[in-house]
């Protein structure tokens, strides 16, 4: 018999953490972080991580799980996220995956299969670097079509890093990376939630949002990840402390990367909507009434769902 899911997505912004603490106190829940990159220590301010007022003694799950300097897979995500839930289960608890990073909560929701292999930093900067040259994606497409001619076909000259990807696999002896194999049958009882609003009011947020990181110091924090050394990590592609490279290399002002940040943010959500709309199947609900009653209608909503669980 399958043990019952909640799974809260939705974008940037929207919301998710606020309803993740109000249905896990509503129901004897325990929220599992579903965010690539609020797995990472100190990365605090930029990814909007939930602080421990906020958390309202609700416990929370992969959350600062991972160095600055560490990596940290979709398909090691997929592994530690489902021991996670069998913990819950065990515990006669509600186990509530609350996240954006779409590849993430498929993985969990269905049993999709990764392929496993570490990537080599040195091979892919050099790769990087003829990407950045006229034509470099050209050079790489050919690049790859002479290793995997297969691999060419479904991979497209304009997507430099699955191109990477690949040819350093293939340098190395390994296969390049496949489509990933999906299940349609997930291994819970799902029921998702989604959080969406008015597309403008959104963006509105997300810009209002920015600027408070900023006031709560944002900038200080990526500061001290660039000052200790970190560039090309993992950590430092998130939206929020990848764009202030350009600023401490004397190469952007302060505002264009404010405004940058804000339009990455905006083109996030975007994505968000899209790969949630498209890859799940999804109950959305407005944010901005269910903020105002509470979360009221969603908690009855999970409730009938839970019921006919039961039954």
């Amino acid at each position: 018999m399958k043990r019952p899911l909640v799974v809260i997505v939705g974008p940037t912004a929207v919301g998710k953490t606020a309803l993740g603490i109000a249905l896990s106190k509503a129901f004897n829940g325990e929220v599992i972080n579903g965010d690539a990159f609020q797995v990472y220590e100190r990365l605090n301010i930029g990814t909007a991580k939930v602080t421990e007022e906020e958390k309202d003694n609700v416990p929370h799950h992969l959350l600062d799980i991972k160095k600055p300097d560490e990596s940290f897979s979709a398909a090691e995500f997929q592994r530690t996220a489902k021991e996670t839930i069998t913990d819950i289960h065990e515990r006669k608890r509600l186990p509530i995956l609350v996240g954006g990073t779409g590849m993430y909560v498929k993985g969990v929701t269905s049993d999709w299969s990764f392929q496993e292999e570490k990537a080599d930093r040195d091979v892919q900067q050099q790769l990087e670097a003829i990407a950045l040259e006229p034509n470099g994606n050209e050079r790489l497409h050919a690049r790859l079509h002479s290793l995997d001619q297969a691999a060419a076909a479904r991979i497209h000259p304009n997507n430099i890093r699955k191109m990477i990807r690949a040819i350093e696999l293939l340098e190395r002896g390994h296969d390049a990376p496949k489509p990933l194999q999906s299940v349609d049958n997930s291994p819970y009882d799902l029921i998702m939630i989604g959080l969406t609003m008015d597309r403008s009011s959104l963006y509105e947020r997300i810009e209002r949002r920015v600027d408070v990181m900023l006031e709560q110091g944002l900038f200080e924090e990526v500061q001290q990840l660039y000052e200790e050394g970190l560039r090309d990590e993992q950590a430092m592609k998130a939206i929020g402390y990848k764009e202030w490279i350009d600023y401490f290399e004397g190469k952007a002002s302060f505002e264009h990367v404010v405004e940058t940040i804000k339009t990455h943010s905006r083109q996030f959500a975007k994505r968000q909507l899209t790969w949630f709309r498209n890859k799940e199947t999804v109950h959305w609900f407005d944010s901005e009434q269910e903020k105002h009653d509470h979360f009221t209608g969603i908690v009855q909503f999970l409730a009938g769902e839970l019921e006919k669980m039961s039954n």
